[in-house]
């Protein structure tokens, strides 16, 4: 016979490393054309003039220029709306 009980598995012992998500240039910082300014998952943050997102919701500088955030009401399918940070590049 056993002298210990069942072990059983153990969980979250798998540990990966950190995506390095988040804001990459703050507003008034000075970008080029190609600088990642916003990485994220999902669009929590709204590319507009002067920025690009790519496929993976990556918000780009398009133009030279300095970063700006403006808090912006989109509308949603529902036909509701609601509030988004719109990134744009003067």
């Amino acid at each position: 016979m056993s002298k210990t009980k069942a072990g059983g598995s153990s969980k979250n012992v798998h540990d990966s490393p950190g995506q390095r998500l988040g804001v990459k240039a703050f507003g008034g910082q000075t970008v080029k054309t190609g600088d990642v300014i916003v990485r994220q998952i999902g669009m929590t943050k709204r590319a507009g003039n002067g920025t690009s997102m790519s496929r993976n919701y990556t918000i780009h500088a398009a133009k030279d220029g300095v970063v700006k955030f403006n808090d912006r009401k989109f509308k949603k399918f529902s036909g509701g709306s609601i509030p988004r940070t719109e990134v744009t590049v003067e």
